[in-house]
Order: structure tokens, then sequence, then C-alpha cells
């Protein structure tokens, strides 16, 4: 079940999580700063322990890595990289769509159930809404995925509505 909700995600109670992280993983701004807020210091330090795979980068962009949720009321964060938005010609859809197709992953192989997901990339990485949505729902209610409880956590009338909208245009 796929829903779409106006809500804070740092107070999901969920299985995970999802984080719109940078490549670094050590916390920014927006829903990844309010995650890092949210779940502590703990976070920061499980963050910095995980391998770089090259120099500042311990998830590239379209990749998933696990951590615990420290203060959150989620048992774990999973961190995706989404792209920057450079028009669409740059790979950003199929790199969008490899962020979901990896925190699926990710949550197939930990036997998480719920989850909670934001509007990847729609934020400082600029992707259109509407065209993020498409690729979201796509990905997310794909039937391999139809056992999950997915929660897609907006905020703002212009989010909500690109989720609605991309989620009436796959049904028809």
């Amino acid at each position: 079940m796929i829903r779409i909700l106006e809500t804070d995600i740092t107070t999901q109670r969920v299985d995970a999580i999802v984080n719109a992280a940078n490549e670094g993983l050590l916390g920014g701004g927006g829903v990844d700063g309010a995650i890092h807020q949210a779940a502590g210091a703990g976070l920061l330090a499980a963050c910095r322990a995980l391998a770089q795979v090259r120099p500042g980068v311990r998830c590239p962009t379209g990749e998933a890595r696990i951590t615990p949720g420290f203060d959150l009321p989620a048992r774990y964060i999973i961190h995706t990289v989404g792209p920057v938005w450079e028009g669409g010609l740059d790979g950003e859809p199929a790199l969008l769509a490899n962020c979901y197709r990896n925190v699926l992953r990710l949550a197939h192989e930990h036997s998480l159930k719920s989850l909670a997901f934001p509007a990847i990339s729609c934020g400082v990485f600029g992707y259109p809404p509407d065209k993020a949505a498409r690729i979201a729902l796509n990905e997310l209610g794909k039937p391999a995925h139809a056992d999950f409880d997915i929660r897609i956590c907006c905020r703002g009338d212009e989010m909500i509505d690109s989720y609605r909208r991309a989620g009436l245009s796959l049904l028809s």
C-alpha cells in the first residue's frame, strides 16, 4: 500500500525512514538535516563509520546505505543520494529510479515492511516535483513491492499535488 501524506518524516513509526542525503552522509539541509537532528549524535557517528568509496563519498548518487534509527521512532534509516537536476539529459531519471530500487533492495534484505520516503531530490537538488513523483510511484508501485507499507511524506501543497497527479496518471 502506498499512502501520500503531508507530515514530518521524522515522526513516522515505521521500520525505516528514507533519508534524501548527500554523498558524504554527514548531514546537510532540508530533510537530511531534520533527520540528523532528530536522530541525535549517534547517527553522525554511524555515518562517519561507513567506508568512503572515494574521498568524501560514502554513498554515490543512486545508491543506498543503512544505519540504525537512533532517537527516531523508526528502527532504521536508509540513506540514498538523489541526482541534482541538470535538465534531465544527464541521466537524472535513471539515477533517481536507482535510488528507489536500492532502498527497496535494502529493505528486502533486512526484512523491513514499512517505509517512509521523502520527495527525493526535490528540495535543494532541484528535481521537478511532477517528474520525480512519477518516477517514485512507478518504482514503488511495482508488484514485487506490494507487501510494503509505504508512506510518502510530503511538505506543502505543491509536493502533495505532484504526487497525487502522478498517482492518477499511472492509474490511467
